[in-house]
């Protein structure tokens, strides 16, 4: 984040000062001040109270830097997510953050109905939505085919929640796209293909080719949750 670079010459520390006080090393400072850091929740967090901020001015920070001015107008929430009105009529918004490390307990919460997310992130949207907005923490590189379209390991993307049952219709308009799926064991990404009427499956499809990652299907019955994916930090 750019922002954290002007924060540190305001305050007049070094990269070695603040690494010591985050708790990182000189080169993932130096990593984190670049305007597509992808920072760590924690260390973001760390970050944001050296500067006495939270999380969101320290992203409204970084939209201001980046020319999209804050309007000053009251922020609103809606589907727990919260939402900062921006110029030219585009929005930042912070929404619920699963992390991979938070993911069994996203899971075991959602299955009894107590869904409670303690992290957050911001993305800049173009426009609102009606549906619910949240950030998924992704693991692993099998949607990394090093094309524009990669998600790769660690990313962060903010995603849209889709009611499983439209994706039983087989519309055209639904498929090769990413999709974070919350499943009752797990929680993946994956592009889908398609719906097996036969199978009562999701066609699941990775980016990378590599052997190692072979396209399957999950059982619609299996899902708890879809996600459509909108936008990814990586």
């Amino acid at each position: 984040m750019y922002t954290i670079k002007q924060l540190r010459r305001k305050k007049d520390i070094s990269q070695s000062q603040l690494a010591k006080e985050i708790g990182v090393s000189l080169r993932t400072i130096q990593l984190y001040e670049r305007k597509d850091a992808n920072i760590p929740i924690k260390n973001l967090t760390k970050i944001a109270d050296f500067f006495d901020l939270t999380i969101a001015e320290l992203y409204l920070h970084e939209v201001n830097d980046m020319g999209e001015a804050y309007t000053k107008k009251q922020p609103f929430t809606k589907h727990g997510s919260v939402f900062y009105p921006l110029s030219h009529g585009k929005y930042l918004v912070m929404a619920p953050l699963v992390l991979v490390e938070w993911s069994k307990k996203y899971i075991e919460n959602l299955k009894e109905d107590s869904v409670k997310n303690p992290f957050q992130a911001g993305f800049i949207v173009d426009f609102l939505n009606e549906e619910p907005h949240r950030v998924f923490e992704v693991s692993g590189d099998s949607m990394n085919d090093s094309t524009m379209d990669a998600i790769p390991n660690k990313a962060f993307v903010l995603a849209l929640e889709t009611k499983k049952e439209t994706l039983t219709k087989n519309d055209e308009n639904l498929w090769n796209r990413s999709y974070i799926l919350v499943c009752s064991d797990r929680i993946i990404c994956k592009q889908l293909m398609g719906f097996n009427r036969q199978t009562n499956a999701l066609q699941c499809h990775n980016l990378n080719t590599s052997p190692e990652y072979q396209d399957f299907e999950v059982s619609i019955n299996d899902v708890l949750q879809v996600f459509r994916v909108m936008k990814k930090q990586i």
